[in-house]
């Protein structure tokens, strides 16, 4: 056979991407992990350390979060990235608006403001953690909480585990945030602090009206309508709320997502809502290197809707989980 011919006929089968199986990280070095199943990409993590060159890339580097990408797309994510209404919400993150402590000169550092990072901000160090198994995956990751001076006042431990289940994503969130100084307070207020999710920049843009929420006490909520606690609105179905839902619209599709808090968890927890997508809840707590604050939470993402009886089983079956066969 002619050596073109030949050569024409197998391009084909050369462009055609190696299948993957099971669970398997990818990276780009020094700037993203990449979480696939199969050949389908499911999450990404943004770890690229901070970037001062200008105040373009420092704003576009100034936390560590993770993406979770849109069904079956290799380029649409469900979650937002930098830059759209409030850049500093990133995907799934974990921050807090008034951080407050006393460093190891005896110096008072007072609203340290690791949520909008303006002059704090948040490093990721190393990876602590990577491995698949047949139904998860996992990477831990150290990050450290930079001061408003430059100094590093708090290091983070930082895991994420994924597994799917009936074709619900499920997420396993930990963080153990040990403090770098003698006294640690971590504050702020609902919608600036905590751990939470912010869906895609369109939500914003074209379909926040169509955001409905999920409640235990009282089911599914009216399209665009969101309750929040305030020292005004402090009731049970504004606070320690064991689990909430959010549904949005984005490329077309409904997306729901179950956050489950865990009791273990700090306490108070005080919730916030919001109708271009982002949902979750803070505590204040005070922390020394002997006793860290640790938090779990599981996300579980749905291509579709949640009633609100099934969100509330879901929850309670999530509440124990680790995805790794033991209680968290």
């Amino acid at each position: 056979m002619n050596r073109n011919i030949f050569a024409v006929l197998l391009l084909p089968f050369l462009l055609i991407p190696s299948a993957r199986a099971g669970w398997s990280w990818t990276d780009t070095e020094g700037r993203t992990r990449d979480l696939w199943l199969d050949n389908r990409i499911v999450a990404r993590y943004h770890y690229e350390p901070v970037d001062t060159s200008s105040p373009e890339r420092r704003d576009e580097t100034y936390k560590p979060f993770m993406h979770v990408f849109a069904w079956h797309s290799k380029t649409d994510y469900i979650t937002k990235g930098a830059g759209g209404k409030f850049p500093h919400h990133r995907g799934i993150f974990y921050g807090f608006s008034r951080c407050s402590y006393t460093d190891n000169e005896g110096k008072e550092h007072e609203k340290v403001d690791t949520w909008h990072c303006r002059k704090a901000h948040q490093v990721h160090r190393e990876f602590l953690a990577e491995r698949t198994t047949s139904d998860m995956a996992e990477i831990a990751n150290r990050i450290e909480w930079i001061g408003d001076d430059g100094k590093p006042f708090a290091s983070e431990e930082r895991t994420h585990r994924f597994t799917y289940r009936d074709g619900d994503l499920v997420l396993w969130f930990h963080s153990k945030l040990t403090p770098l100084v003698p006294r640690l307070t971590l504050d702020g207020d609902p919608q600036h602090a905590g751990f939470q999710f912010r869906a895609t920049n369109e939500v914003s843009e074209k379909t926040a009206k169509q955001t409905y929420y999920i409640r235990p006490e009282s089911g599914k909520g009216e399209p665009g309508k969101t309750i929040n606690w305030s020292a005004q609105n402090d009731t049970e179905a504004t606070r320690d709320l064991p689990w909430k839902a959010m549904s949005f619209v984005t490329g077309g599709d409904r997306y729901t997502v179950l956050y489950v808090d865990s009791p273990s968890n700090p306490k108070p927890a005080r919730h916030s809502e919001r109708d271009y997508g982002r949902f979750g809840s803070y505590f204040v707590a005070e922390a020394t290197p002997e006793e860290p604050v640790e938090i779990t939470y599981r996300l579980l993402i749905r291509k579709g809707e949640i009633e609100a009886e099934e969100a509330a089983s879901l929850a309670e079956e999530l509440v124990d989980l680790d995805l790794d066969g033991d209680d968290a």
